[in-house]
């Protein structure tokens, strides 16, 4: 990858495929069960958060915390996606809380005026091409004792998945990229150097779940057993968190908190 992807050509394409589907449900609400642990922790002390939806999309998940009243800033590299934001935003109501900015994440200190509470980055770095820089800047914009809310691609759910699929000789080649899948990330990042990164910003991990840890590997197979999407939504919530069907994952969510300050703390 050369440049980072913008999403600008394939915008309306990305809002159908990625949310409107069971793959969409499963992620959103694992992810949402996190996000009420993070909102859970920070609302008491803070019943007006600031929230960075970094690289948001169409901000599905930080539209359902502006719901609860806060404030949210969301920032897209693509313009057309920011458009269709503003959109379904507006349809919901939502527009006198959100700030929409134009910027990828990787500039998005030179548009805020302070520190943030909360910082969604989700399904962003699998497509930059140097996704620690881009972390590390906004963990920098989070003030303390506030949260990072991270998802991303998960290599080893890559080669789980190339490897059920038969592309052995792609999976001994290294897995080189391909110009196949324009919705899907050809490179997964690898969780212990994800964890790393955060921990050596000084966050402090203090959740993780894995998101489509057993949906995407069911064969298509003839004499399969028979379920339900709902069993499948209820499978995954029961083992998400657990190892080793966490780091089995095709994303990985992970969300950790700056420690407060000295000042704070006295």
């Amino acid at each position: 990858m050369l440049e980072d992807r913008n999403f600008d050509d394939i915008a309306h394409k990305f809002a159908k495929n990625i949310y409107g589907s069971e793959k969409g449900d499963i992620r959103q609400t694992i992810v949402w069960q996190d996000i009420e642990q993070i909102l859970a922790l920070l609302e008491p002390s803070s019943p007006a958060l600031h929230i960075l939806d970094a690289g948001g999309g169409l901000g599905q998940i930080s539209q359902r915390i502006a719901l609860r009243g806060h404030q949210v800033a969301l920032c897209d590299l693509s313009s057309k996606m920011l458009k269709l934001a503003e959109q379904d935003i507006a349809k919901n109501g939502l527009l006198e809380q959100y700030r929409l900015i134009h910027s990828p994440v990787q500039d998005i200190q030179h548009h805020l005026n302070e520190p943030v509470d909360l910082v969604l980055f989700h399904a962003v770095m699998e497509w930059l091409v140097d996704p620690r820089v881009a972390l590390e800047t906004l963990l920098e914009q989070v003030k303390p004792g506030g949260v990072a809310s991270i998802m991303f691609y998960n290599h080893h759910g890559l080669v789980l998945k190339n490897v059920i699929c038969g592309n052995i000789p792609h999976v001994l080649e290294g897995m080189p990229h391909r110009k196949r899948f324009k919705l899907q990330p050809q490179k997964g990042l690898k969780p212990e150097e994800v964890y790393q990164w955060i921990e050596q910003s000084g966050f402090t991990i203090q959740g993780k779940s894995g998101i489509r840890s057993f949906s995407d590997y069911i064969g298509n197979m003839e004499y399969m057993g028979d379920y339900t999407p709902e069993q499948v939504l209820e499978l995954e919530q029961q083992l998400c968190r657990q190892e080793p069907y966490l780091s089995l994952g095709r994303y990985i969510h992970v969300w950790a908190q700056k420690p407060l300050s000295e000042n704070d703390e006295t």
